[in-house]
């Protein structure tokens, strides 16, 4: 690892021989979802203890909160190796290969199932609220590397780990309403050119959206450009669909190499650029890109990839297997690659448009298929009003 202090350099992960005073401390798993759940299935694999602490009240439980939303990828990119052996020991069928599962898909027929397998080694209601060195700050160096994690809940208990992987996820902080907003891509802009020139959906290109207030006729958002129009639009509901970032706040007091734009670790960031990359391009990773300065902490699954929206649960899975064999002391195994994507596919919406055909939309609403056309929306153009009036 480079000594400066403000180096680019990437940050070379330690093989830290085992201690035998803390052979007896489980690796912590922050997070039930699907690549938390996959880093359990691995360390089960491999003989290594462990404790998974999920926040929610049930495996999956960001997940639960998109039930009805399909996912862009088939379930054989949707389930790990590991967790396919474990669930496929007690006797488990996997499900259509071909298909994307919706949310509530995936929890019923994989996450639910491998959560029950895992039995008392998932807590749930255990919110993380903040992750320390036993006795060291941030600041602190000496002896550092041999302090085992010191992780306390939001309930005020204490527990200490040899290591922590940190799968829980980005869902919870999801990026302002404002700005530039999303543009689409790929096939996601093919679906919704159609509906945009069908009429199904008005399209307000150039709006930033600067203030939001609650009128008699609904809820008036006003968009201020960079040269200083406004215009604004009358809805009913807005739906923030802007993306998710990071929260490291409960890891203040570990050293973190983040990089300064996405917030993934800096040796991840290049390789996962959204204007370099979709999520089918991203190249397999693991533990060299996912170390940081503070040895046996990693940041795992969409959190790992900071505010970039090219995260696919297979690369995730990938990362978990790579850290693992790292934990294990399996150096070999760890820096090798096992992620085989095609580029072209695993993130277009194609297969889940053609799943819609086959069985209606996955929209939340008892009946399936949404059939009735959304209303245009009122656009007033013009200067009128300040920010504050």
């Amino acid at each position: 690892m480079s000594g400066g202090c403000c180096g680019p350099a990437a940050v070379e992960p330690k093989e830290l021989a085992p201690r035998a005073e803390g052979a007896e401390l489980p690796v912590v798993v922050i997070g039930a979802g699907p690549v938390g759940l996959a880093a359990a299935a691995h360390l089960a694999g491999r003989g290594i203890d462990f404790l998974v602490l999920e926040a929610g009240d049930q495996a999956g439980a960001s997940v639960a909160r998109w039930g009805h939303v399909r996912t862009f990828s088939p379930w054989r990119f949707n389930i790990d190796a590991a967790a396919r052996r474990l669930l496929e020991a007690d006797g488990w069928n996997a499900p259509d290969t071909d298909w994307p599962p919706t949310g509530a898909e995936l929890i019923a027929d994989y996450l639910a199932p491998l959560a029950e397998l895992l039995g008392t080694k998932i807590r749930l209601g255990a919110k993380v609220s903040a992750i320390s060195r036993l006795g060291y700050d941030r600041v602190r160096t000496n002896g550092r590397d041999d302090a085992p994690f010191l992780i306390r809940l939001d309930s005020g208990e204490e527990l200490q780990a040899r290591a922590v992987i940190d799968a829980s996820g980005t869902y919870t902080s999801p990026n302002v309403l404002g700005g530039s907003g999303l543009p689409a891509r790929g096939a996601l802009g093919t679906r919704l050119r159609a509906h945009v020139e069908s009429g199904r959906i008005r399209l307000l290109t150039g709006f930033f959206t600067h203030r939001v207030r609650e009128t008699a006729e609904g809820v008036e958002v006003i968009s201020r450009a960079p040269s200083g129009a406004e215009q604004s639009v009358t809805v009913d509901l807005i739906v923030a669909a802007t993306g998710y970032r990071p929260d490291h706040s409960f890891a203040a007091e570990l050293r973190l190499d983040l990089d300064p734009i996405l917030g993934s670790t800096r040796a991840l960031a290049p390789l996962i650029d959204p204007n370099q990359h979709s999520c089918g391009t991203v190249p397999g990773h693991g533990v060299n890109e996912l170390s940081h300065p503070e040895p046996g902490y990693y940041a795992v699954g969409v959190k790992s990839y900071g505010r970039a929206p090219t995260f696919l649960m297979a690369t995730g899975y990938e990362q978990v297997r790579s850290v693992v064999a790292a934990l294990a002391g399996d150096w070999e195994a760890a820096r090798e690659v096992h992620l085989d994507l095609p580029e072209t596919g695993v993130c277009s919406s194609s297969l889940a448009e053609a799943q819609e055909r086959r069985v209606g939309l996955a929209t939340g609403i008892s009946g399936g298929l949404l059939s009735i056309p959304l209303p245009p929306a009122t656009v007033d153009a013009g200067s009128g009003g300040g920010c504050c009036g």
